[in-house]
């Protein structure tokens, strides 16, 4: 029986169980295949964003092309 190393490009974090049933409510009709994916999609944001500030970037900077795609995403989880 071989036994598998643990990847080390990936941790496990923890959160509570009421946050990740209501997280699987949002994801269900979505278009993300996990709360992970939307978890992972959200805190990559959020990243972006921090790094945009803090780079002096102005707001609203973003391509046509990431304006569409937000707003495909937006739409597929109801908000438009």
């Amino acid at each position: 029986m071989s036994v598998k190393p643990k990847s080390r490009n990936k941790v496990t974090i923890k959160i509570p169980r009421v946050l990740y049933t209501q997280l699987s409510q949002i994801v269900e009709d979505s278009g993300f295949n996990s709360v992970t994916d939307f978890i992972i999609y959200v805190l990559r944001d959020l990243v972006s964003s921090s790094r945009e500030k803090s780079a002096g970037l102005p707001e609203g900077s973003l391509s046509k092309e990431e304006i569409e795609a937000v707003r495909k995403r937006l739409k597929s989880l109801g908000y438009l």
